[in-house]
């Protein structure tokens, strides 16, 4: 029996470590964006809005896959969910050694962000298989978000070295196509725990879509599409925002995007500290009160204020996203993990894509950066309204509740579902 623990607590440590670094994989090639688009604009002659493709385009492809090929997890297992996307991602990644052509290069990362729906729905569904309350739940996904914001680090700064050394961005890709290589290894040889499940989830868009008439499913897509377009308003065109800076500190304007992805990691322990005084729902509402004060403060002084403001706002960033999708899935039965990470991927992507793409175009139309910034402050006003409102109305909490006792007290206590135990392939 002790030994029998102990394996099981092994093959759960692998699965865990497998996890972070995939989320640590996919930050690596995402978060590095800002840094890339600036080269890109040079290399190919593009204005600000065509050359957000190489944000819009691989979040457009996963929102497409999460809301077409969620469901893939709670049907094929966690297993065979994770090798097909890791694949995908991987293959797509290593051709970039290939490209030469604008055009090539959107479209393989349009194939990287179908692989990333896959494997991450997988991957958030598998954190729901290894934890044994809400509350376990949403620590795991703060860890994988500090293994995100490890590889958020990472990128940029292979992306500086390569140029430093005169090579091409375009290496940034292979390397994570070569990290992507002992993950898909790395999951081959895991053992997965068992699935609980009452009944496997329906396939296809519509039953997806279908979630979105829960109001609870409806509110927190909405959250998590304010919270990632606030933040990529940051790390996609931060960058180009702090370029019309002519001040006295004009030397900090190339780390500033390094010094926002180090704030936000460091965040973690300004979430935490909230996290433990407060409940999550006002740890949250004040967290996004502080990111809003960020930009607004960015606007009014310009980007001589924006450079020390934007950075910082990170500091308050880092728990909101993790917290926001782990309450998001959490506030249903395992058996639908899979689904509801596609409908939160999705809406995230989605986001993703939208939001940079949306600032690109208002900023080549006013001519000028800062009216890009005046959109995303925006998305930070309505971020921080929401998470108030959530905070004082009480529903998440009072459905997470119900769910503690329906799908995560132990097997065999009053209120506990009766579960059927399926091994994922």
């Amino acid at each position: 029996m002790a030994e029998q623990s102990s394996r099981m607590a092994r093959n759960i440590a692998i699965i865990r470590a497998l996890t972070c670094l995939m989320f640590l994989m996919f930050a690596m090639t995402s978060d590095a964006v800002g840094s890339v688009i600036p080269k890109i604009i040079a290399e190919f002659h593009l204005s600000m809005k065509a050359a957000s493709a190489f944000q819009y385009a691989p979040m457009s492809a996963m929102a497409l896959g999460a809301l077409l090929l969620g469901m893939l997890a709670d049907r094929l297992g966690r297993r065979r969910t994770i090798v097909i996307g890791l694949a995908l991602y991987g293959v797509s990644s290593a051709l970039f050694a290939l490209g030469s052509t604008f055009g090539q290069f959107v479209a393989l990362l349009a194939l990287e962000g179908l692989g990333v729906s896959v494997f991450k729905t997988g991957a958030l569904a598998l954190v729901g298989d290894v934890s044994n309350s809400t509350r376990q739940h949403t620590a795991l996904m703060n860890l994988l978000e500090g293994f995100f914001g490890i590889g958020s680090i990472i990128g940029p700064a292979i992306v500086a070295g390569l140029l430093a050394d005169g090579l091409s961005w375009k290496w940034l890709y292979v390397i994570a196509a070569g990290v992507c290589a002992l993950l898909v290894a790395l999951a081959l040889i895991a053992e997965y725990p068992p699935e609980r499940t009452q009944q496997r989830a329906p396939a296809g868009l519509l039953p997806t879509l279908a979630l979105l008439k829960d109001p609870y499913a409806l509110a927190f897509c909405t959250l998590i599409s304010l919270y990632v377009a606030v933040e990529v308003a940051i790390y996609v065109w931060m960058p180009t925002y702090l370029g019309i800076y002519r001040g006295p500190l004009i030397a900090f304007v190339p780390y500033a995007l390094a010094a926002f992805f180090a704030l936000r990691a460091a965040g973690r322990l300004v979430g935490a500290w909230l996290l433990g005084r407060f409940s999550w729902t006002t740890a949250l509402a004040l967290l996004g009160a502080a990111i809003f004060v960020c930009f607004a403060g960015s606007l009014v002084g310009g980007p001589r204020t924006g450079l020390i403001l934007l950075p910082l706002s990170g500091l308050f960033m880092s728990v909101i996203y993790p917290t926001i999708n782990s309450k998001g899935i959490s506030g249903f039965v395992k058996a639908e993990h899979g689904r509801v990470s596609g409908l939160l991927l999705a809406f995230t992507a989605l986001a993703a894509a939208l939001a940079p793409f949306a600032m690109g175009a208002v900023s080549d139309f006013y001519h000028s950066p800062r009216y890009g910034f005046v959109l995303a402050s925006a998305f930070a006003l309505l971020l921080a309204l929401g998470l108030a409102a959530n905070a004082l109305s009480g529903a998440a909490t009072r459905r997470l509740q119900a769910m503690e006792l329906s799908e995560y007290v132990a097997p065999g206590s009053p209120g506990r579902a009766a579960a059927t135990p399926v091994q994922t392939p």
